[in-house]
């Protein structure tokens, strides 16, 4: 959530993980706010990997510096674990024309 709270980060995760998160969401009860997000946590400390989606035209090292930031503080606040590294991959860049990925509806 503190990834996604970043002006210019559109989406987390890949497209396979997006595709299947927007089935998901469509399932009451059924979002995931871990997609595009992998721990590893020790006892004091935590590694993390995030995959993002960022919106066409933002500076994707500021959103990337903004992303870490803003995750650090709320896993070391939320957790009292130190955060020793937060490894950030952009999958794609959401254009403005773009549709939402979202399965065709069938009519039948």
């Amino acid at each position: 959530m503190a990834a996604r709270d970043v002006v210019g980060v559109h989406a987390m995760g890949g497209g396979l993980a997006r595709t299947f998160g927007v089935v998901r969401d469509r399932v009451p009860g059924g979002r995931s706010v871990t997609r595009g997000v992998k721990a590893e946590v020790g006892e004091v400390q935590t590694a993390l990997d995030l995959e993002i989606v960022v919106d066409y035209g933002v500076s994707i090292a500021d959103v990337a510096r903004a992303v870490r930031e803003n995750v650090i503080a709320a896993v070391e606040r939320m957790t009292g674990l130190e955060v020793v590294e937060v490894n950030i991959a952009v999958s794609d860049v959401k254009l403005p024309d773009e549709e939402e990925e979202s399965p065709e509806p069938r009519l039948q």
